[in-house]
């Protein structure tokens, strides 16, 4: 459940199996253990964050926690747990239930096909401000979810959406979705946005809030911004 396994990656002993040398911050595998029960984890500490010029040093890890938090409230469930850990062998940082995938699946081919599992994902890049969202970002599960990883670039208050999910750009929102994002909006009135508070900078909330009345009033998916590269590269 939830709360178990987000204290198990908050409290529990964390000891390194590896660094992911594909990251471009200081990325580790990990374990994580409490009270007998064992998982492994992705740890990312603070001090391995690579500084960037349109996001505050130091702040990588919260983004990932938030848009986790974010993803909760939506329902649709679309992040792995994520957490903040206070502790680590490399310091304070994120760590992050390590998701196995179905090494069968094509993520290319889903795009090209417009996999419908990739809409909640594609609002919810939207809702957060993803300025990376990647193919390699994208996680087929053997039990036929897709997940989204890698959120440390999110929740500028400039539009910065860059993505690889623009299929379905200027469609009207399903029902479902829009419920959705309505009960974002809501939560975001309450608990949600007082954690997201703790986390990113109160200009950052007000402009979450700002982009999720626009989704609403809009009723469709966004189109790429005019001022802004609308697809990451590598795209992969």
């Amino acid at each position: 459940m939830t709360p178990d396994t987000e204290r198990l990656l908050r409290e529990g002993t964390l000891t390194l199996e590896g660094r992911l040398v594909y990251a471009s911050n200081a990325s580790f595998l990990g374990a994580v253990a409490l009270e007998g029960v064992t998982a492994r984890c992705v740890y990312k500490p603070t001090a391995g964050e690579r500084p960037l010029d349109d996001f505050p040093d130091g702040t990588l890890a919260h983004r990932e926690v938030a848009a986790y938090l974010v993803s909760e409230a939506s329902g649709w469930g679309v992040a792995p747990p994520t957490v903040l850990r206070d502790e680590g062998p490399h310091g304070p940082g994120m760590a992050q239930l390590w998701i196995d995938v179905d090494e069968t699946v094509d993520v290319a081919e889903l795009l090209t096909a417009g996999d419908e599992r990739l809409r909640r994902i594609a609002a919810f890049d939207a809702v957060v401000n993803n300025t990376d969202r990647k193919g390699g970002h994208l996680l087929p599960t053997p039990g036929g979810r897709i997940l989204g990883v890698d959120h440390g670039v999110c929740f500028s208050t400039y539009p910065k959406l860059r993505t690889i999910l623009w299929g379905w750009r200027g469609e009207p929102f399903a029902e479902d979705e829009l419920a959705a994002l309505r009960t974002i909006r809501a939560a975001l009135d309450g608990d949600l946005g007082r954690a997201l508070r703790s986390l990113l900078s109160r200009p950052e909330v007000r402009a979450t809030i700002a982009r999720v009345d626009r989704l609403l009033a809009n009723g469709t998916y966004p189109f790429p911004s005019p001022g802004w590269p609308a697809v990451p590269w590598p795209p992969f």
